[in-house]
């Protein structure tokens, strides 16, 4: 019998543990790396874009480098605001560069977290942090993924970790805020981009043309709260 009885407390013990959540367990981790930028395989996930597409002479490039005991990313090149005479392409501006990732092999899911966080070392100058959901918008004639965009102020020659609240990002349209209400679908994430346009700028922070360089050790999704 009082095996029986210790079978049966056994049991019961089992039961409350399996019946008893804990809601740390339920959770995903407090952060995940969503880029590393710690070899050349990494580049291949990204793309460059400039406006030396549309007639432009800015240039950009995207290499890594030995930085204390590992690697990290450089993103470097030159703005500039002169365009390619008789270019057939008609921009409303230039001086604008920009890495892109390549599309997801499906989505990111980012729903349990609420920051991106970056870890950089800069110039002086602002960026622009840029997130793409896919279009749910569906606007006639529109196929391009939804755009939502914040603005980075990179202190110069010093490691920095930005920290960007998800509800900072605006939603855009080829580089324009725009007036809609919208919310970002953070179940449906197919890329990120940083940029830099040489007429983006914040209170003490460089601008105009010239050369520029940023250098891109991890881009990670926080949950703060």
């Amino acid at each position: 019998m009082s095996r029986f009885r210790a079978l049966w407390q056994a049991s019961i013990s089992a039961t409350k543990r399996a019946l008893t959540w804990n809601l740390e367990d339920l959770l995903p981790p407090s952060e995940r790396f969503i880029f590393k930028f710690n070899s050349k395989e990494e580049l291949k996930r990204w793309h460059l874009y400039s406006d030396s597409e549309y007639g432009g002479l800015s240039s950009a490039s995207l290499e890594v480098q030995e930085a204390g005991s590992g690697l990290n990313g450089i993103f470097s090149g030159s703005l500039s605001p002169d365009v390619i005479e008789g270019s057939r392409w008609k921009m409303n501006r230039s001086g604008f560069c920009g890495m892109r990732s390549k599309k997801f092999d499906g989505y990111i899911v980012l729903d349990a977290y609420d920051t991106i966080a970056m870890k950089l070392k800069g110039d002086g100058r602002c960026y622009i942090s840029t997130i793409y959901t896919e279009n749910w918008v569906n606007s006639p004639g529109q196929e391009e993924d939804n755009s939502w965009q914040a603005f980075i102020f990179v202190p110069k020659d010093d490691w920095f970790i930005a920290k960007i609240p998800l509800d900072r990002y605006l939603p855009t349209w080829r580089g324009n805020v725009i007036d809609a209400t919208m919310e970002m679908n953070l179940c449906r994430i197919v890329g990120m981009s940083v940029s830099i346009n040489a007429e983006a700028h914040a209170p003490g922070a460089k601008s105009g043309p010239g050369d520029f360089r940023l250098e891109i050790d991890w881009i990670k999704a926080l949950r703060t709260t």
